[in-house]
């Protein structure tokens, strides 16, 4: 049955033991993340660069927001913006990751120059080299997965179309609700508000959920098993993170309406 649903929505796995190995170690570590989320071991940045309950002996090094930010994301669109030179072709599927993948760290390089608002939070090198790192490998994994599916049999169901209608409506949407969350502060406010605006008083998190949307996008587009991991080792750490995001605000602010979901309107 598993075998049935993997060649109806997914591509054969290209002999290679990097892009194989990669695809179980993406869900395994991204997936755990998100674990450690609910747990509340966080990841150290924005704004739980300090909540940590287990301080460590040696000394941290912190990056300002800005500059801890373009380290998680310009190495993954560098990765993206290079492959088209790497791997030259005229698969449309292929180009579409390639293209995909690059528009998405790119609007990510963009918002933190242009549009997102800091605190005074900060972002811990030991978590923006991992999370760097993760970004970077899963661009350059999935791509050159990507690049070795040339020639072999597509899908039976074909979802690429679908999923730049998916990822279209993401990006949008996380950029979207980005720029709601910068207009919450003033130029000089460096305070945490309740989020308002657009999906915000639904859920805590709608720009989670509209980049789980995006990454569902890339995946029908892809159509591969790394690419598969990958998303929902995202999706489960984005779920973790959303968690944590709407347990920080109910403990911060006493008026936060617990009506308001972690990242699903209605459902969780």
């Amino acid at each position: 049955m598993a075998s049935m649903l993997s060649r109806l929505i997914i591509f054969p796995t290209p002999p290679s033991l990097i892009v194989s190995v990669m695809s179980v170690v993406s869900l395994v570590v991204i997936a755990g993340l998100g674990v450690s989320e609910i747990l509340g071991k966080h990841m150290l940045y924005s704004k739980f660069w300090n909540l940590n309950p287990e301080k460590s002996s040696r000394k941290q090094i912190k990056l300002s927001s800005r500059t801890g930010m373009l380290v998680l994301y310009v190495p993954a669109f560098l990765s993206g913006a290079v492959s088209f030179v790497l791997y030259p072709n005229h698969d449309l599927r292929l180009f579409l990751v390639k293209a995909t993948l690059t528009i998405h760290f790119f609007k990510r390089v963009v918002e933190v120059l242009c549009v997102h608002k800091y605190s005074s939070s900060a972002v811990v090198l030991d978590s923006a080299i991992p999370i760097s790192s993760s970004y970077f490998s899963a661009t350059s994994t999935m791509i050159y997965g990507q690049y070795l599916t040339q020639g072999f049999p597509e899908p039976q169901l074909d979802l690429k179309y679908p999923g730049i209608l998916l990822f279209l409506l993401g990006i949008i949407g996380n950029f979207y609700h980005h720029q709601v969350l910068a207009s919450l502060r003033t130029k000089d406010d460096k305070e945490y508000k309740i989020p308002k605006g657009g999906l915000f008083d639904l859920v805590v998190c709608p720009h989670y959920l509209f980049e789980v949307l995006g990454f569902i996008g890339i995946f029908f587009i892809s159509q591969t098993l790394y690419s598969f991991c990958f998303t929902l080792g995202t999706i489960v750490y984005l779920i973790g993170r959303s968690y944590a995001t709407r347990r920080w605000y109910l403990s911060k602010f006493e008026d936060f309406p617990k009506d308001v979901k972690a990242l699903i309107p209605c459902v969780f």
